[in-house]
């Protein structure tokens, strides 16, 4: 008994390390963290904050948390530094990572991974940077657009990384290498795939493992398309919704559930739903709506419907899962990003407000809401829910509420 206690003694912290993950979205990068006993209800000036940090820089970036420190980027001049946090909000350190974007709206865009004791951290320049998760040593960098012909877009390279097993996806874009596959301890090539060769169009992808091949997921410039994740063959494409005027910008990762695949992008090009067929190697359109768009928010499915907000139109919808009537759309929210947990949605404004929302396929239905004050710039980074407590950021300002 006692070697048995000693060896499980070794190996559990092994494994609890092993286990980690934490990344853009949580577990399913569907929004939706898995959290229960959490709030119904908001006090009347919204929940209580338990603590702000306010020297983060500019960044739309959300929070990873793993190993009870909280990782997230911001940019000081044309710096991306990192900062490690404790669940108290001290600053345990920070690091300079690399460059960062300085022609229009600064601030980090690449929400940090953690994964099995390393970090990976993007910059909108199209470079992966790999650090021990204790020594904050490097441990590799890859530089897509030089090193796998890519071209960088508008507003700078935006993809949240997709690790699964050793490999690690990203899309340069480029016209021989549209996505590649790299080994997550090394930064070697895998594989590489030319998909439709089209550029990146700020998606971070989805993976889809319950299918006969396993799939890697994501929205370049004209499509939504989909590889074997094992050999990086591409096994479908569609056309993603067009944009107007030809903006092509589809930043949102799409929603997998039960053989069944929804997109939405902003500028008016709407959502649509996909069915895979023979095993994942093909795919058929469910449906399309064009009134629904979102840019950049996200949209969450509870039961048999999405919930999100408009760009272009900004109202919020709720919308049927499978048939993509709209139920109802209010503008009493506006643009939005939206999460959820524990059967609830949290919705961050545009506008700077938080809203706590009932699901409801009938109505729009406010279980509370509260100004966001604390912060500089744009409403634009997403909320993460950890353990009781929800991580907003708003620019140089993250702040942390007890909603349990």
């Amino acid at each position: 008994m006692k070697k048995y206690l000693f060896i499980m003694a070794i190996l559990i912290p092994v494994m609890l390390q092993a286990q980690k993950n934490s990344q853009w979205r949580g577990e399913n990068r569907d929004g939706i963290y898995k959290e229960t006993g959490l709030l119904k209800e908001w006090p009347s000036d919204g929940p209580q904050l338990l603590w702000k940090y306010d020297r983060l820089g500019g960044g739309f970036t959300s929070v990873a948390i793993a190993g009870e420190k909280i990782y997230i980027t911001g940019q000081t001049d044309d710096k991306l530094i990192l900062y490690v946090l404790d669940l108290k909000g001290n600053l345990i350190t920070e690091k300079e990572v690399g460059k960062e974007w300085t022609k229009n709206h600064v601030g980090t865009r690449c929400t940090v991974c953690v994964n099995d004791g390393k970090l990976y951290i993007g910059n909108s320049f199209g470079q992966f940077f790999c650090l021990d998760e204790i020594t904050l040593k490097e441990v590799w960098k890859k530089d897509l657009l030089n090193d796998f012909d890519g071209t960088n877009i508008m507003w700078g390279m935006t993809e949240s990384p997709l690790i699964v097993g050793e490999k690690i996806f990203l899309t340069p874009g480029g016209v021989n290498n549209n996505m590649v596959a790299l080994n997550k301890n090394t930064g070697e090539l895998i594989w590489s795939s030319k998909g439709e060769g089209t550029v990146s169009a700020y998606c971070s992808p989805q993976y889809i493992g319950d299918q006969s091949v396993p799939i890697a997921v994501t929205c370049t410039f004209d499509y939504i398309t989909a590889y074997n994740a094992n050999t990086g063959e591409k096994l479908w494409s569609h056309p993603q919704n067009k944009q107007q005027p030809y903006y092509n910008i589809h930043p949102n990762t799409p929603i997998y559930s039960d053989g069944l695949i929804f997109s939405i992008t902003g500028y008016r090009g709407g959502a649509l739903l996909l069915r895979l067929k023979d095993g994942g190697k093909a795919v058929e359109e469910v449906w399309k709506n064009t009134e629904m768009d979102n840019q950049m928010g996200g949209a969450i499915k509870i039961g048999n419907y999405v919930y999100a907000s408009g760009h272009m139109n900004r109202f919020w919808f709720c919308v049927d899962w499978r048939t993509g009537e709209t139920m109802y759309k209010t503008n009493e929210l506006g643009e939005c990003n939206v999460i959820s947990a524990d059967g609830m949605l949290y919705a961050y404004s545009a506008k700077g407000e938080m809203f706590l929302i009932r699901p409801n396929s009938e109505k729009f239905d406010v279980a509370g809401r509260f100004s966001v004050t604390l912060g500089t710039n744009e409403h634009w980074a997403h909320p993460v829910i950890h353990e009781g407590v929800m991580y907003l950021r708003h620019g140089d300002t993250l702040m942390a509420y007890k909603v349990k």
